[in-house]
């Protein structure tokens, strides 16, 4: 059984029990969390519903794991003989979810 949902403007495919990298949500660490925005179920190969966006009366609830900052990304912009360098860098926040239940 899995489920694609919907959060931080970003598609997720989830199952039971696995962990997903989102972005920052908040909570603590152990806090439950509802993710009500389904845009697909399915149980099997042979049966799914898919929302138009979203399903009604679906929804999937998941545990914070852990909160933190992910890589350091650099932005580099270079023009050549203009004697022009803009050095940026950036970590985006990040909640890991585990899955619990998949209602649908």
């Amino acid at each position: 059984m899995f489920s694609v949902i919907e959060t931080g403007g970003k598609q997720y495919k989830v199952s039971v029990g696995g962990k997903v990298k989102i972005e920052k949500l908040e909570g603590r660490e152990g806090d439950a969390v509802v993710f009500d925005k389904v845009l697909l179920w399915a149980s099997s190969e042979k049966e799914a519903k898919i929302g138009e966006p979203y399903l009604k009366n679906t929804k999937v609830t998941g545990e914070i794991v852990k909160q933190g900052v992910g890589d350091k990304v650099i932005v580099f912009k270079y023009k050549p003989k203009k004697r022009h360098r803009k050095k940026k860098g950036h970590r985006q926040l990040f909640t890991e979810v585990r899955i619990t239940k998949i209602e649908g």
